[in-house]
């Protein structure tokens, strides 16, 4: 059915959540599968893997995800909060290595890294420069960022963002103004919704949903768009996507 087929990526396209979880009351909008990845992916040509946040993941485990998707799905994978905040992105190289040898098990399926910073970690320009570029090295494919301290959301931050093709996520809720938008490298643009007023907690109303699409379908011409739910905690992310998708061109 024509309803129960991804947006596949074909347009530039992925709507998402962090996770593929898939509440009950909204189990009937999605095809038949064997695990609940195959489900969620009957709908959704991506997904947010949050898990490598808090833990590495065997290379094995992202092989048997990548298989269970359709072809052109695509997974975003966060960068280690071994990294990204306990180290503050100093003297990362070896995990990094560990990290992207577990990872790249996802092959085709492997889409951008996400760096979400904590909210401490203020820019610190040679501290940047050194980690991207070790990052760099081992990675050329897409990676985007989620800074949350006010201080790299100035010009020098957002060069050195685009300077290594890095976009700058536009979140929501966001920490400065600045954040809401895109910023870095334009190459992809990548939101991410974390639920507003209560974080994690709150669904979108159908305003903003009309807003977010009018600036999706602005910035398609410019590049693949990524739209990840992260208001999951009680259910809202999967109605959100969904009706989102409602509000956009599916291939």
């Amino acid at each position: 059915m024509d309803d129960e087929r991804p947006a596949d990526g074909r347009a530039g396209l992925r709507v998402g959540c962090a996770g593929w979880g898939i509440p009950a009351a909204a189990a009937a909008a999605f095809g038949a599968g064997p695990s609940g990845l195959a489900r969620y992916a009957t709908r959704f040509a991506a997904v947010e893997i949050n898990s490598s946040f808090y833990r590495p993941h065997r290379p094995a485990t992202y092989a048997r995800w990548a298989a269970t998707v359709p072809p052109g799905f695509q997974f975003a994978v966060k960068v280690p909060k071994a990294i990204t905040h306990t180290q503050r992105l100093v003297a990362a190289e070896p995990a990094l290595d560990a990290f992207l040898a577990e990872c790249g098990a996802l092959g085709p399926a492997l889409g951008p890294l996400l760096v979400q910073l904590p909210p401490s970690l203020a820019f610190d320009a040679p501290v940047a420069a050194a980690f991207l570029t070790a990052l760099r090295a081992r990675f050329a494919g897409a990676v985007v960022c989620e800074p949350r301290h006010a201080s790299w959301f100035g010009a020098e931050g957002d060069a050195l963002l685009a300077a290594f093709q890095v976009a700058r996520v536009a979140a929501d809720p966001a920490v400065v103004a600045a954040a809401a938008r895109p910023g870095g490298g334009r190459s992809l643009t990548y939101y991410r919704l974390h639920g507003s007023p209560r974080i994690y907690y709150s669904t979108y109303p159908a305003a903003t949903l009309d807003t977010l699409a009018a600036a999706v379908r602005a910035a398609l011409p410019t590049g693949p768009v990524w739209c990840i739910f992260d208001n999951t905690a009680a259910g809202a992310a999967t109605d959100n996507a969904l009706d989102l998708l409602t509000r956009l061109p599916l291939p």
